[in-house]
């Protein structure tokens, strides 16, 4: 594992700005210092409120998507320019439900992930397998397809300032968890193509972090509804930096 772990909390569509504040100041409490590297990603709604209240902690604060364009006539977007404005260090680009529910594709990805570092934000690029996928074998060549359009016309070096996150997406919100042997696999793969940091995600929490952070090429792991109780958060960071 990466040293230090990255934890990243998407808090997906949930949060208003009190519960966000009051979830922060939870969470600033919890968490021992060096814990581990730990962001959060409120909704777009709360992240300035967020920012505020992050200030002078060493956690971190993503956003859940952006535009790739800086700005324009695209209305209800976001551009990673008003995102780094407010003090985001994070992306997160090609969550599967932004490709399930809205159409994102790998070109679309690729032109956020650019944007993302020409404003100086680090991408956590998500890729992974639907079910059906998984079943036909298709595993390795989906996550090859994702990252090969997903990262097209980088360079080694620009891939090494990025994370990619492996969210199979059979295991989002679903409640199933892939096996260690799974999450061993596919990360092995992955860093087979990138050396980069690639951290785990897929319904982890407190009860599976121990077994799913310690496999070999998990540097850490994009957390969803788990991050949403500060004390499960803490306690997935917490075993995460045990590992490290």
């Amino acid at each position: 594992m990466a040293n230090p772990p990255l934890i990243v909390g998407n808090w997906k569509m949930n949060g208003t700005v009190e519960e966000t504040l009051k979830m922060i100041t939870e969470l600033r409490h919890k968490l021992a210092p060096g814990t581990a590297q730990v962001a959060v990603a409120p909704p777009f709604t709360s992240l300035y409120s967020a920012a505020v209240a992050l200030q002078d902690t060493p956690i971190k604060l993503a956003a859940q998507n952006m535009h790739w364009e800086t700005e324009g006539p695209y209305t209800g977007e976001i551009s990673g320019l008003f995102l780094k404005e407010i003090g985001c260090a994070y992306a997160i680009i090609g969550h599967s439900e932004r490709r399930q529910y809205f159409g994102e594709t790998d070109e679309a990805v690729n032109r956020k992930i650019r944007t993302a570092l020409a404003q100086e934000l680090v991408p956590i690029f998500c890729v992974g397998e639907t079910a059906e996928q998984r079943k036909s074998g298709k595993t390795e060549a989906v996550l090859e397809t994702q990252l090969k359009k997903g990262l097209q016309g980088f360079q080694m070096n620009d891939v090494k300032n990025m994370v990619i996150a492996y969210e199979p997406v059979w295991a989002i919100g679903t409640g199933k968890t892939a096996t260690p042997e799974t999450v061993r696999e596919a990360h092995a793969f992955i860093k087979s193509l990138h050396d980069t940091r690639v951290l785990y995600g897929g319904s982890v929490k407190p009860e599976n972090a121990a077994d799913l952070l310690a496999q070999p090429g998990v540097d850490g792991a994009l957390v969803g509804g788990a991050s949403l109780d500060p004390g499960s958060f803490e306690a997935i960071c917490r075993t995460a930096a045990s590992l490290s």
